[in-house]
């Protein structure tokens, strides 16, 4: 594994440490990849084929279905729209770049930038989290041709409908292009069981028996 968020971990052979220490096998997989394998699965949008998880927590992460598949990318980091940039220019984010997704719409961010915890933000704060978040879902939207968002996370679902609105309010007005036209987002649909039932999918994906 390799973490923006504990320094201590990156390059950290985790997989290898956990196949020794439990001795079975072990797949490792990113919470937003794992939650939209759920949701299709099982959650808010069962059967969907094109579609893109967004976790907007501590920080913000991604996972995308793609004609009914995983899409992996060349390290496994397909999907990762926290680092999207939403912001010309704007706030430094943990990976470098400047204006990414994460540096604006996280718990850490949104703390950093109000000086109060997400859960204290403001009705304005939580509808321009909204925009941005909208912002980053046209532009992946456009590029991989996606039909709808399933989000979860501390900060997105602790926002709820003004935050939800926000977002489909945003992508109504720039999702222009035709083949996103119509773009839709919602909650997860799992609730508190959403990662195990995320890495249940995961496995199944895979073809784990057991």
């Amino acid at each position: 594994v390799s973490t923006l968020h504990i320094p201590e971990w990156r390059e950290f052979p985790l997989r290898a440490k956990l196949q020794d220490l439990l001795q079975m096998p072990v797949y490792i997989d990113g919470d937003a990849k794992a939650l939209v394998q759920g949701e299709v699965w099982c959650g808010a949008v069962a059967g969907q084929t094109d579609v893109i998880g967004m976790v907007v927590s501590t920080g913000v992460g991604g996972g995308i279905i793609s004609r009914g598949k995983v899409l992996d990318g060349r390290s496994g980091n397909a999907g990762h729209i926290g680092h999207v940039i939403v912001v010309p220019d704007g706030r430094l984010c943990a990976c470098g770049s400047r204006g990414c997704l994460e540096a604006h719409a996280s718990g850490r961010s949104i703390e950093a930038i109000t000086g109060k915890p997400a859960a204290q933000a403001s009705a304005e704060m939580i509808v321009e989290t909204g925009r941005l978040v909208a912002r980053a879902l046209t532009s992946v939207g456009a590029a991989v041709d996606l039909r709808s968002a399933v989000i979860a996370g501390s900060v997105a679902l602790g926002f709820g409908k003004p935050f939800f609105e926000s977002v489909q309010t945003e992508l109504d007005r720039s999702a222009k292009i035709g083949f996103v036209q119509g773009f839709t987002v919602c909650p997860a649909g799992l609730g508190p069981l959403s990662p195990l039932v995320g890495a249940a999918a995961v496995a199944r994906n895979l073809g784990c028996e057991t």
